[in-house]
């Protein structure tokens, strides 16, 4: 017969054994079910839209596809979703976000008080081409010279909305303005009015493709343009456009900003 000690012993490890399993039924039963579970479940990463059209457009905007014709044909439901949803009208605004910062930081009353100015592209930069293209691909087809110029002669380019409100503060800090188009001297007329009626007012100069520039590329004449910019005497602090060869070349700003665009590209 056991002694008292000993069954006084063996009641309090019952006691305490049954505390115990009690305690772990009931933290368990708390917990969250992905606590509860012996082991996590497999992190899953979902990426935004068409993970290879994704790397694709990246690749795009870094200038590191070089150049290119078209949009790959898989990648075309990825570029108008990209365009007709949050995403286009989002990385743009960040774009100009970084603009305003930096055109903050100008000294406009310094040495160069008058003469610091901008340069903006026109397609895609200050007007949106987006409603002809919705109607021919989004890119993925060949380029047809006189389907877009018929459209440019409407003049029914929309704004684009951070584009605007760009324009519009870099007039109000005293920015000069100048406006520097691949179209034509033949498109002058509807170009002005277009301009004029998506908002914008009181550009410096707006400047054509004349007789002495066909032919050459973009990146060759937007260079040589502002550097006669350059030689009458302005500082070109800063640069928006949607094309690499709105952007490169000499005579460069201080700062450029590229808008995305992965529906064409010009060389």
């Amino acid at each position: 017969m056991a002694s008292p000690p000993s069954i006084l012993s063996l009641l309090l490890l019952l006691l305490l054994l049954n505390f115990v399993i009690t305690a772990a039924t009931i933290s368990t039963t708390n917990l969250p079910s992905a606590m509860a579970r012996p082991y996590p479940r497999k992190h899953v990463v979902r990426a935004e839209g068409n993970p290879r059209c994704e790397s694709w457009k990246f690749a795009v905007e870094v200038n590191a596809a070089g150049s290119w014709k078209s949009v790959p044909r898989p990648c075309i439901a990825f570029v108008r979703d990209y365009f007709n949803g949050d995403r286009y009208l989002s990385d743009s605004r960040t774009v100009v976000n970084y603009s305003l910062t930096f055109a903050n930081s100008v000294n406009m009353a310094g040495k160069e008080n008058g003469r610091n100015a901008w340069v903006f592209d026109v397609d895609e930069t200050l007007l949106s081409n987006l409603p002809y293209y919705r109607v021919n691909g989004y890119g993925s087809e060949a380029y047809n010279n006189t389907a877009f110029n018929e459209w440019v002669n409407k003049g029914l380019a929309p704004p684009l909305p951070m584009s605007l409100r760009l324009y519009k503060k870099l007039k109000h800090l005293g920015f000069k303005i100048f406006l520097l188009t691949g179209r034509g001297e033949s498109q002058r007329n509807v170009t002005q009015r277009n301009l004029l009626e998506a908002g914008y007012f009181g550009w410096d100069n707006l400047i054509f493709r004349g007789p002495a520039d066909e032919g050459k590329k973009a990146a060759v004449y937007k260079s040589e343009k502002r550097a006669e910019l350059v030689k009458e005497g302005y500082v070109i602090q800063g640069s928006l456009g949607d094309q690499w060869s709105d952007l490169i070349g000499f005579a460069l700003p201080n700062r450029s900003f590229k808008l995305p665009n992965p529906m064409y590209y010009i060389p």
